[in-house]
């Protein structure tokens, strides 16, 4: 035997191995509801006791208090780095980090965020003279690892050189005064460790947010506290057992570009399902509602599409195929983040209207030729979707196809026909639909492989 005589136990005493305990630090505030949930504070330290699941981790606070806390709320304190400062946005783009910072309209407002160029930082600045605008300044590094704006200021770290220019502006347009206040919180798979069945008695419904396919969604409070969104589903419009244990698996996807499913009602009719709330509603309508902005802000548009992409590579990794990608079937939240939703949920559909591609109610103009002709969808037909999705995101909420007729629309796409390109869109981002829209599905590109291009046409579009 390897370390010992043959048949003998190895001769080599085993060390003592010393574990070192895990220890994070909140970023964000969490309130335990739940009983076995345990809440965050801010900025405070906890040892990690379990993080064998994903999602969900069992952690001690420094009065000993035991309890699950969900762990993208929290970042190991080794690793912190940046993140426990209010300035520091991460990956936040350059056109988001421009809209976040005009919305807030104050002299000096201030964001650092990853630079498009790998292990570099942006500044993001803004200011009223001469005219309301946001400045970007590279954080550069000398030869002694010393960090600056300006080569008269050098600083050790990033956070010093963020308190100098507090107090001096050396060479920046203004100096930094705040960093916008109330970033929202990110979305927890499901509302509580373990939860996906949710009593209706817990929900107060608010006012109608719109009604579609499946029937009415509400905005409502769980446990008064908590933002949601209830999709009452119409009895008899889905296969319910079905997508009832599907549910338990969709409530542990999560994604910054996902809407978050938190559960279902199931023990009542009809099943309530129950969501995170994205206040701007649909894609769509906010394209539509703020054409006049949007139109003209191309860096805007493209970085919707990307957050698209992510979500849908995301659901690609996990072999989840959406079916009815749409603009309306995405999501507007708070600084301009866009998130897919209802993906999966046609597998469930029982209405032949919807399912069948002679159905009055079917997505043609959003379906491929594999699609039309055989109803064969696959991550591939999310692609084609997805072009299609661009186009409107990029005419601000135009039909695809304008008046044509379902049956002119099917035959165009047979033909090999595709949509124009959108006034607004450069050749190099239409060159990216046009990829989505190849006859052959295998010829269309991942969504991994299409985040990547897109991020490159910005980068190369809109220097950082």
């Amino acid at each position: 035997m390897p370390g010992g005589a043959p048949g003998t136990p190895s001769s080599k005493v085993k060390e003592k191995v010393m574990v070192r305990n895990k220890v994070v630090v909140a970023l964000y505030p969490f309130k335990a509801i739940e009983g076995g949930d345990l809440s965050l504070d801010k900025g405070a330290e906890y040892e990690v006791l379990d993080d064998s699941q994903e999602h969900w981790w069992k952690v001690k606070d420094e009065n000993g208090a035991i309890g699950y806390i969900p762990s993208n709320y929290v970042k190991e304190k080794e690793l912190l780095g940046l993140q426990k400062y209010e300035w520091y946005v991460g990956d936040m783009s350059r056109q988001r980090a421009e809209s976040c910072l005009k919305q807030e309209d104050k002299e000096g407002c201030f964001v650092v965020r990853n630079s498009s160029t790998k292990g570099l930082y942006t500044l993001s600045l803004y200011t009223k003279v001469p005219h309301p605008h946001v400045k970007h300044y590279h954080i550069k590094q000398n030869s002694r690892g010393e960090f600056f704006l300006s080569e008269k200021h050098c600083c050790g770290s990033i956070p010093d050189l963020v308190n100098y220019h507090r107090h001096n502006s050396g060479g920046l347009a203004s100096r930094l005064k705040a960093s916008p206040c109330d970033r929202p919180v990110p979305a927890t798979a499901g509302l509580s460790h373990d939860k996906w069945e949710i009593d209706p008695q817990e929900l107060m419904l608010l006012e109608e947010l719109g009604s579609g396919q499946f029937g009415v969604v509400r905005r409502g409070k769980w446990r008064g506290s908590i933002d949601v969104a209830v999709k009452m589903m119409k009895e008899g419009t889905m296969s319910e057992d079905d997508f009832i244990e599907e549910a338990k698996v969709m409530t542990k996807l999560q994604h910054q570009n996902l809407v978050q499913l938190y559960g279902v009602c199931s023990k009542h009719r009809p099943i309530y399902i129950v969501t995170e709330y994205m206040r701007h509603g649909s894609l769509l309508n906010y394209l539509r509602r703020h054409e006049s902005t949007l139109g003209g802000n191309v860096g805007l548009l493209l970085d919707m599409c990307i957050q698209v992409c992510k979500g849908m590579a995301y659901l690609e990794r996990h072999n989840y195929i959406h079916r009815d990608l749409a603009a309306r079937n995405c999501l507007v939240g708070s600084e301009n983040v866009v998130k897919v939703a209802d993906f999966g949920l046609a597998r469930y559909v029982l209405d032949d209207q919807y399912t069948s591609s002679g159905g009055t109610k079917f997505p043609i103009k959003w379906a491929p030729p594999e699609v039309l002709n055989y109803t064969r969808f696959s991550s591939k037909s999310d692609v084609w979707a997805y072009g299609v999705l661009m186009w409107e995101v990029f005419t601000c909420g135009k039909m695809p196809y304008g008046r044509l007729k379902n049956t002119e629309v099917v035959d165009r796409v047979q033909r090999g026909i595709i949509l124009e390109r959108p006034k607004a869109c450069f050749k190099e981002v239409y060159e990216v639909m046009r990829k989505c829209w190849c006859h052959c599905p295998e010829d269309r590109p991942s969504f991994r492989i299409l985040k990547d291009q897109l991020i490159a046409v910005s980068q190369g579009l809109l220097a950082d």
